[in-house]
């Protein structure tokens, strides 16, 4: 009798990574380009910070920072700790993770289901002692057995996406990959991948997507971090300073997006691909268009789709608080999508 093999993944670290990828047709064919999205929502906490999560504790552990029994603590928009959680779960840690009150309703719900305990602080810039991050250190600092994640600087975040992420996409794409595209929160994603990617092949072109608000863009177009003009309702993205992880980062250049194009992305991808994502993954594909748009047909494009959208129904997929934020989307056909970001306004260099 012929039997099927079966895939089994060994405990719960095996199921991360390893992610799709998923082409979206419609702006692949009307681009002549092959626009592909890695399909990180996948992963088993439900986002790309589920390797970042893995590479941070299993590089404590190698250098005894983390013991059996001990404490993760962290500052995150969400989805770093909830990854942190998960993992931390199977090892015997105890989680505690700092929040802005600001963050969606639904992340914070997931994280307290999971075993976490939150701690929410008002929003505060890196300068302010109150910044989350701040605030996370200070309790590692006073909790026994405790270890402070620090995905921002803690490299062993973009190591992760060297040692998968790139080597899973070049495979993936037979090696014909043309172009990368991330948004830049910690910076582990866009610049691991790009590093990893950059010695598979000089000739691969790294892009960052920015939101307003943000001073990544001002980074790699200016050499500075003084424009950050505007204002944004995405989670998890958007930097003010150059973090370790994103500091030597290989990328080429940089894309900005307001609100109103991403939200549009957010729902097409979801009334037309099928793809039910949060706003870094719309601002992503927003910059995976532009660079289809920018490099001409032909180009092999991937960025990453991040996480799903049931994290911000209370938000982003919620009418009310769409239209107290003063954004109306509209159904967007992929040519009209097409126009909006082929015509979305970018600064002067």
């Amino acid at each position: 009798m012929n039997s099927t093999p079966t895939l089994i993944s060994h405990g719960f670290r095996g199921t991360i990574g390893n992610t799709p990828l998923i082409r979206l047709n419609q702006l692949s064919e009307l681009t002549g380009c092959e626009i592909l999205g890695k399909a990180e929502f996948l992963n088993p906490g439900g986002s790309v910070k589920d390797r970042a999560a893995l590479g941070i504790i299993e590089d404590a552990e190698s250098r005894g920072l983390l013991k059996p029994g001990g404490v993760i603590v962290e500052g995150t928009a969400g989805n770093t700790g909830i990854g942190l959680t998960l993992v931390g779960n199977t090892r015997g840690y105890r989680t505690i993770v700092v929040m802005t009150n600001t963050q969606a309703k639904e992340k914070i719900q997931l994280l307290q289901a999971m075993g976490a305990e939150v701690q929410l602080v008002d929003p505060a810039p890196y300068s302010d002692p109150g910044n989350y991050n701040h605030v996370a250190r200070r309790i590692a600092e006073q909790t026994p057995g405790a270890y402070w994640a620090n995905q921002f600087d803690n490299t062993a975040n973009r190591e992760m996406h060297i040692r998968t992420t790139a080597p899973e996409i070049w495979n993936q794409t037979g090696g014909k990959v043309t172009s990368f595209v991330a948004a830049v929160g910690t910076g582990g994603t866009l610049a691991g991948t790009s590093i990893a990617l950059k010695k598979f092949s000089s000739k691969i072109r790294t892009v960052c997507a920015d939101p307003h608000g943000a001073s990544i863009w001002s980074w790699i177009k200016r050499g500075n971090l003084d424009f950050d003009e505007g204002d944004s309702i995405t989670e998890g993205i958007g930097q003010a300073r150059i973090t370790r992880n994103f500091e030597g980062a290989p990328v080429d250049d940089a894309y900005r997006f307001a609100d109103p194009v991403i939200l549009e992305m957010l729902h097409y991808l979801v009334k037309t691909e099928g793809l039910f994502l949060g706003s870094s993954a719309a601002i992503n594909v927003c910059g995976a268009v532009r660079q289809a748009l920018i490099g001409g047909p032909g180009q092999v494009i991937v960025t990453i789709l991040c996480d799903g959208g049931g994290r911000y129904l209370s938000k982003i997929f919620n009418p009310q608080w769409l239209k107290e934020q003063g954004l109306t989307p509209q159904t967007q056909s992929a040519h009209e999508l097409l126009e909006l970001i082929r015509s979305e306004p970018q600064p002067k260099v």
